[in-house]
């Protein structure tokens, strides 16, 4: 699909490239799996036909992917991606009677064609392959198939691939920068088997031997690493959610938990009222909604949404807060990439923290709409402990590669941290509605997503986005409180890797009382009235921010103090 421009400012930029030359475990394939590179920006992929025969008995598959694109310049050669492990059986163009040859590096193949594709033309491009998918070793954190059966012996087949790439086990254009604009998925399984992907079931044919073959339409842009298959004996129930529009809620379970199901996913619609009254509209209505049961614990695939937390509160029975026990982590977190990730999806894996940190906070604003704002606090706040603070939420571009975990719990405590500086619920609730309004169905950068709250906020926050999403340590409050007979005050700034840092904070201002600060990184003083210096407090839960408070007692007689 049509994207929107990528535009890196050139500090930005030049930081990148030094850090690609800082980083020894960089390669030259995390180059051709990350970069926009001529053979990838000289085509804009329209539509994909995803057709394939998944076989349980010997972990492989076989079959073909058609990429149906429009040339953006004019070409010979064009990039696709499918891993090195996999076999390419054939390609060819359609319309063309000579086939195109290719070559490939690393992960990548070089399609070279004899004769120039014109700027504007439409062309499909088949790939036939084969072979044995790398399995995943830990999913959903590593990438590949994971093999394994249910209780009573049977197949049950799933795919994670976020990170890895979805490159693993299907030929496609391996960048989080360009969607088609829908999609279909043909899965052939074995009998007694069936295939659950994205989108709407279309159609099953029956082949040969007993086998048959699942047709899946996707009517909505998709990413590739959200593109999947649940094979397995599973049972079907539905429910209808009526909220901005009618949409279908469908649940695909393993039988031993049907009964289980039906009261667990009950959640569901009281999460949707929550999202759509936070996020605006789901998404994706023409496709629906699903969960599907999986042995992992759960993946945000677009529409299908993979599920495996044992039917239990929490993340698999642990949680931050007490509040965080009352609802199934995984349905909330995962269901609210629906918006944050699927809708809106980073171009560049670098910007990761879109996806996570958004989706991270969408769980406390879901215990915020069910149990109210002070247990949302709670919630937050709960995270604290998880994060290391070591490295950066942005990573380096153009290598497909991932910034720090912290975007999940840090990315959290930041956007409440934000909506504090905001300081106006309204104003803060439109931005969000807003950021989907203005980016549902396309890929963009960290810079769209700040200047678009920028914008909204009528004030410079560049120094906020730049310290807590650029560098690994959080800013640092430095206080020095002091009581002088009946007179107290305090001397205070920031101390910060971004040296025009300069965000507001509440503290306290005497007994009871709380007001706004404006720190620098000079130091400021202020009057304490009859507070006395270690009662000096800033809040904290509202606020992620490392303080720093010293205090002492002087003797009337004791000369003025002076600046540090």
């Amino acid at each position: 699909m049509k994207t929107i421009p990528l535009a890196l400012c050139t500090i930005l930029l030049s930081a990148t490239i030094l850090g690609q030359e800082r980083d020894p475990a960089l390669t030259h394939a995390d180059s051709l799996r990350g970069m926009l590179s001529p053979e990838r920006t000289c085509y804009d992929v329209r539509f994909y036909h995803l057709d394939i025969r998944i076989d349980p008995a010997d972990s492989s598959l076989r079959g073909s992917n058609e990429i149906t694109f429009d040339v953006v310049r004019p070409f010979t050669r064009m990039q696709v991606d499918l891993f090195a492990n996999m076999k390419i059986d054939g390609i060819t163009l359609q319309g063309s009677p000579t086939k195109p040859s290719f070559t490939r590096e690393a992960d990548a193949v070089f399609v070279d064609f004899p004769k120039e594709l014109p700027a504007g033309s439409h062309q499909t491009l088949r790939i036939a392959y084969s072979g044995k998918p790398i399995a995943a070793k830990r999913p959903p954190w590593d990438g590949g198939f994971i093999w394994d059966k249910d209780r009573s012996g049977r197949p049950w087949v799933m795919v994670t691939c976020q990170g890895t790439g979805a490159s693993l086990w299907w030929p496609t254009k391996d960048h989080q920068d360009d969607e088609p604009d829908s999609m279909m998925i043909s899965i052939a399984v074995p009998p007694g088997l069936e295939d659950v992907s994205n989108g709407r079931l279309r159609s099953t044919e029956n082949l040969a031997n007993g086998w048959k073959r699942y047709n899946w339409f996707v009517s909505y842009p998709i990413n590739t690493y959200n593109v999947t298959v649940n094979i397995g004996n599973y049972v079907h129930f539905s429910d209808t959610y009526q909220g901005n529009t009618p949409l279908t809620l469908d649940y695909y379970v393993l039988p031993e938990n049907l009964e289980k199901a039906k009261t667990h996913f009950d959640q569901v619609k009281p999460m949707m009222t929550c999202f759509e009254r936070f996020f605006g509209p789901y998404p994706f209505p023409r496709d629906g909604y699903k969960l599907v049961e999986c042995s992992h614990t759960g993946m945000e695939h677009q529409s299908a949404v993979a599920y495996g937390n044992w039917y239990i509160g929490g993340y698999r029975g642990r949680a931050p807060s007490e509040a965080g026990l009352k609802f199934d982590f995984i349905i909330i977190h995962e269901s609210a990439h629906e918006w944050w990730g699927n809708a809106i999806t980073a171009k560049d894996v670098a910007d990761m923290w879109i996806h996570e940190s958004f989706g991270a906070y969408a769980e406390a604003l879901f215990v915020e709409c069910q149990y109210g704002y002070a247990e949302a606090l709670k919630y937050i706040n709960g995270k604290r402990s998880n994060v290391g603070n070591r490295s950066p939420i942005i990573a380096t571009f153009n290598v497909a590669r991932e910034g720090s975990g912290d975007m999940y719990d840090k990315g959290q405590l930041v956007l409440n941290t934000l909506r504090s500086v905001i300081s106006n619920d309204t104003l803060w609730f439109d931005v969000l509605r807003g950021l989907m309004t203005r980016f549902s169905m396309q890929t963009v950068t960290g810079e769209d997503i700040t200047g678009y709250i920028t914008l909204r906020a009528g004030t410079d926050l560049g120094y906020f986005f730049d310290q807590y999403l650029r560098f690994p340590k959080i800013p640092v409050l430095e206080v020095s409180s002091w009581k002088k007979g009946n007179e107290s005050g305090a001397r205070y700034r920031w101390r910060a890797d971004v040296k025009e840092f300069k965000m507001p904070i509440r503290v306290s201002t005497g007994k009871g009382q709380w007001g706004w600060i404006t720190p620098t990184m000079e130091w400021q003083t202020m009057n304490l009235g009859d507070l006395a210096p270690e009662d000096f407090e800033i809040e904290k839960d509202r606020f992620y921010v490392d303080v720093r408070l010293n205090y002492s007692y002087l003797d009337p007689a004791t000369p003025e103090m002076r600046r540090r």
